[in-house]
């Protein structure tokens, strides 16, 4: 058998392994993940604070304490009111279920009735028959549970990845400069540190950048429920900036989310209605007009590309996967643009915005070899 022919099953076999290796040690990948990319992003102020005589060391305290001052800031200041509208949200599903029945008209009324009808048919056959009765035994602590045991996994894998990034931090470039020594050529030594010194400025710039833009958005919305009247206009503030790092389903989410405390609150139906509007209004902006003038032109991928990595990573990583799908994203084109061979997969990962931009480097290339050799 040819070599051409056997390449397609084994890359279909590690495909399938990596993927099943992914899902099995999520525990493990979730915050190794998380503390590399803010070992990335944090590179660039370490050694700006290192070339003021800073230790390395110190430079890692620093960063780490903030960090764990910053999460239990949030946690102290935060926590009840969003525990407390999370744990409304299935009443308030309920409430806005009855809301809707309530106000049928009669053609669903009839429609309803007919299904209910055949259902009762279906019913009355399955009990001529004289089958077992089943019993469903349903567990009301159940959700209780799930949140007491999901509770201690997360606390310690965010210590794990706030740890792993103490440590990274702590060793330097030594990290690197390790990673670096095993390429055998100087030539390829040099591309890698390009590359690495590419990612930690883009991805900087990026994951800064949407920090900065969802503190500003979940400020907004927050002022605007406030105005509005919404009562847990904080806790729908935390949840915008919180969700608006989840592209595409975050903003909806969390509009739908507003809307539904709306009804719980506000009697009519124009509400919720205006309170999702409203939401939508402001992620709309930020996503149309503050964040492609504020971040890299660069930055910008390949919309249905996107849409499947995150998708891809909310299976196996749930939300956290959502997250880190677009740094991730951006780590892969930066490579996949340095890289000469597989420059082609990272055009392809851009948008087309993008791929203007790389024309336009190209032509601009061409006009200055014309202009050197008319001169």
């Amino acid at each position: 058998m040819s070599q051409k022919a056997t390449a397609l099953p084994v890359i279909g076999i590690f495909v399938i392994m990596l993927i099943y290796g992914l899902v099995a040690a999520s525990n493990f990948l979730i915050p190794v993940t998380a503390a590399v990319l803010a070992y990335f992003v944090l590179s660039r102020p370490r050694r700006g604070l290192q070339r003021l005589g800073i230790p390395s060391g110190a430079v890692a305290v620093l960063f780490t304490g903030l960090i764990i001052t910053l999460l239990s800031l949030s946690l102290y200041y935060f926590s009840s009111p969003v525990s407390m509208m999370v744990r409304d949200v299935p009443e308030l599903i309920e409430q806005l279920q009855d809301r809707i029945s309530a106000t049928q008209n009669d053609t669903i009324k009839a429609v309803a009735e007919a299904a209910e009808a055949v259902d009762n048919m279906i019913e009355t056959k399955d009990t001529q028959t004289e089958k077992p009765v089943e019993v469903a035994v349903v567990d009301q602590e159940t959700s209780t549970r799930q949140i007491l045991t999901l509770a201690p996994q997360l606390v310690s894998q965010l210590l794990f990845a706030v740890l792993l990034l103490f440590f990274l931090l702590s060793s330097g470039d030594f990290f690197l400069q390790r990673a670096v020594e095993s390429i055998g050529r100087t030539k390829d030594k040099s591309r890698a540190l390009e590359i690495v010194a590419t990612i930690e400025r883009r991805l900087g710039r990026y994951l800064g950048g949407i920090t900065l833009i969802n503190a500003g958005l979940g400020l907004t919305i927050g002022t605007a429920m406030f105005l509005m009247g919404i009562n847990q206009y904080i806790a729908i503030g935390v949840m915008a900036f919180a969700l608006n790092f989840i592209p595409y389903f975050g903003g909806l989410a969390g509009a739908c989310i507003a809307a539904l405390v709306a009804s719980s609150q506000f009697g009519a139906i124009w509400s919720p209605l205006l309170v999702f509007a409203v939401y939508m209004g402001c992620t709309s902006i930020e996503g149309q007009l503050v964040t492609p003038l504020l971040i890299s032109r660069r930055m910008h991928l390949n919309a249905p590309v996107l849409f499947l990595v995150v998708a891809f990573f909310a299976y196996i990583w749930s939300v956290i996967g959502m997250i880190v799908a677009v740094p991730l994203l951006i780590v892969a084109k930066i490579i996949l643009d340095e890289i000469e061979p597989m420059r082609h997969m990272g055009r392809f990962l851009g948008d087309a915005q993008d791929m203007d931009d790389e024309a336009q480097t190209r032509l601009d290339m061409e006009i200055l070899k014309h202009g050197a050799k008319t001169e």
